[in-house]
């Protein structure tokens, strides 16, 4: 049984660098511009706010490969991103997948969101906050939009800096091969 255990976490780890690997052969296209990583990196902890104030976490999503996006209302790459992600939720969201979006900074109340959502008819993406953009900082976000790759185990992999078209053939190529990992 102990040399069951051995072989099993060995086996593993080494996914995740052959995770990492694969990651960097399916960069194609638009998601060239997304940066992997060689070995996942940890997570720093950090929540957000729903619509009504309620706090959430990435703990949430747990078991998931997760595409969290920071964004804001005034940026004009994030505004156009947002079709793009919204319809990659409703094409790959559901049990293994999700894609977070966190308003960021002061400017972005419920209001401003709300409005935003419903001149674009973006219907399946959750509305979260980071109003004192303690989360954005804590990720390590200079500018805005950044999209963090998150693997099922809660670890960064990838992170794009800047907009891109997230539901392109290359970029749900990239995170089928996430998910299916």
């Amino acid at each position: 049984m102990l040399r069951f255990l051995v072989l099993y976490t060995a086996l593993a780890l080494g996914a995740n660098a052959a995770q990492a690997a694969d990651l960097n052969a399916l960069k194609e296209g638009s998601m060239e511009s997304l940066v992997t990583y060689s070995k996942p990196l940890p997570m720093p902890p950090f929540s957000f706010t729903d619509d009504q104030g309620g706090e959430h976490s990435l703990a949430e999503y747990k078991g998931k490969v997760v595409l969290v996006n920071f964004w804001a209302t005034w940026c004009p790459p994030c505004r156009e991103e947002m079709p793009f992600l919204n319809t990659l939720e409703k094409e790959l969201g559901g049990d293994h997948f999700a894609v977070v979006t966190i308003a960021t900074g002061g400017s972005n109340s419920p209001a401003k969101v709300g409005a935003f959502f419903d001149k674009e008819k973006l219907d399946a993406l959750p509305r979260f906050y980071d109003e004192a953009a303690f989360a954005s900082r804590a990720m390590g976000v200079l500018g805005l939009p950044v999209t963090v790759l998150v693997d099922k185990d809660g670890h960064e992999v990838g992170r794009m800096i800047g907009g891109a078209q997230w539901d392109s053939p290359e970029a749900k190529k990239l995170l089928e091969a996430m998910i299916k990992g």
